[in-house]
């Protein structure tokens, strides 16, 4: 390789450096078009971007190896790209940076039906995943929405609307494949559904947000499909009513699969957006019930119950394949929604989490600071697990940004001040870093600072993602 003094000083000098010397080992996986850098220069809702100075589209491990040993020993940042569906900045890179595209591994290395798991690479989506296990009886189900990778959703620590039954990626996910930022491979976990020997390393590259290591490859839990599905409707004409109907329902014990909220404002523009005419605009929750027939019934039963204590109004089923599916796309396109009714306006999309029994005073809470801040805002979320996302719509100005972000901040302080975190399932990125103090305190985060310097000494890995601004890297 090339002596360390001999290296271009300047960083995007280094990145074109790096390309060259990769387009030798790993062929024509570059591109520096502008189109395509441009495409890897942004997530989804965060509005920061910022160009790489080029794209790899690695297809095994092998070409991630051989990137991160080029970029490590030239200084060169790197950051690592699914599906680009993140919303708080993950991918958006530093400057110098080349974005490593991991969409193009798509292959489903392997299914063991008799043991409910399989291995995927981390280009695999969920719904790509689901289809090819169509046929087993078996299904992933963990669902953030969107065509989200499944190696993003590790690095992010992905949620969605079935955690409430099926748990988050982080219990979902027996062992992982993981690049180095020096280009050593290492595995982590195995196939076995426990085990007590050694540090957890699984769990520590999930959620790291590629700051650590890279997960090329991923052992996935997998689930018998149940053998009845039911979705219902039930709209409540005070907020307060249908989130204690959410809360009662998971204090009770009732196994549901899906119990998401919209305010009535976020139905509104669900209603108009995703044509459905059958609906007011107030505020509802969406359910999902699961298993056999007998427990189905029992499931339906009580949470009418319940509904019905707290002022519900009449359920609405959803009972077909097709009505089930048309539910929960207008369920997962409710960013869309909202952005359909602003076009030209700025919208962030924030989350944060509480314990289940704090929830209603949370989002009363909130739904108070909304109309205090005179922004248009919905409220959202999945409310068996005490998480709920808020969309601000405000005007494409720095002012108007900064009103939002005043909102998005009282609505953390809320969550914080009850106990809760500042995000359950969209991360850190760089949207919420101001927060991690407050949440952990230094002392953790000096603890999160010496792993990353440790595991990345050159800081090459997403650096100034989802750690504060702390001691300088050495190396």
């Amino acid at each position: 390789m090339t002596d360390q003094a001999s290296l271009p000083l300047h960083p995007t000098a280094r990145a074109q450096h790096v390309l060259s010397l990769l387009a030798a080992e790993i062929g024509d996986k570059i591109s520096t078009n502008l189109s395509v850098c441009e495409a890897h220069s942004h997530g989804e809702a965060l509005e920061i971007a910022n160009m790489p100075v080029g794209v790899v589209f690695a297809e095994s491990t092998q070409d991630v190896s051989a990137t991160l040993a080029l970029c490590h020993h030239h200084r060169v940042p790197v950051v690592a790209f699914g599906a680009g569906t993140s919303v708080e900045g993950h991918v958006t890179p530093p400057d110098g940076a080349i974005s490593l595209d991991l969409s193009r591994m798509t292959e489903v290395m392997a299914v063991n039906s008799s043991d409910l798991d399989c291995r995927v690479q981390a280009g695999v989506t969920r719904q790509a995943l689901n289809a090819f296990l169509r046929d087993t009886g078996l299904f992933f189900p963990v669902d953030p929405g969107g065509e989200a990778t499944l190696g993003g959703m590790c690095a992010t620590r992905a949620s969605g609307t079935a955690a409430v039954r099926y748990g988050t990626i982080k219990e979902n996910v027996l062992g992982l494949t993981v690049v180095m930022a020096n280009g050593e491979v290492i595995q982590t976990g195995g196939r076995v559904r426990k085990s007590s020997t050694g540090y957890d390393l699984t769990s520590l590259f999930i959620g790291s947000e590629g700051t650590l290591g890279i997960i090329t490859e991923i052992q996935l839990r997998l689930h018998g499909q149940p053998e009845q599905l039911s979705a219902a409707v039930c709209q409540f004409e005070n907020l307060e009513d249908a989130v204690n109907t959410a809360v009662e329902i998971i204090q009770m014990g009732i196994p549901i699969a899906r119990v998401e909220l919209l305010d009535d404002v976020q139905m509104q523009a669900c209603i108009r957006y995703s044509n459905l005419d059958n609906y007011r605009p107030l505020t509802t929750l969406f359910f999902e019930f699961a298993g056999s027939p007998e427990a189905v019934k029992e499931q339906i039963t009580v949470t009418e119950a319940l509904a019905r204590d707290n002022n519900g109004l009449a359920f609405t089923w959803a009972d077909t394949a097709d009505e089930r599916a048309t539910l929960w796309k207008a369920r997962h396109n409710a960013y869309w929604a909202v952005k359909a009714l602003h076009p030209g306006q700025r919208l962030i999309s924030t989350d944060c989490i509480v314990p289940i029994s704090q929830l209603t005073t949370l989002i009363t809470g909130v739904k108070d600071d909304i109309l205090a801040s005179g922004l248009y805002a919905a409220i959202l979320g999945h409310v068996g697990d005490g998480n709920f996302h808020t969309l601000i719509v405000t005007e494409e100005t720095e002012a108007g940004r900064q009103q939002a972000l005043a909102l998005d901040r009282k609505i953390v302080a809320r969550a914080l001040a009850l106990g809760g975190s500042s995000s359950g399932e969209h991360g850190v990125g760089l949207g919420k870093l101001e927060f991690l103090a407050a949440e952990h305190g230094e002392g953790a985060l000096s603890v999160m600072r010496a792993l990353k310097a440790t595991l990345d000494p050159r800081n090459i890995l997403n650096p100034g993602k989802l750690l504060p601004v702390g001691p300088v890297f050495k190396g």
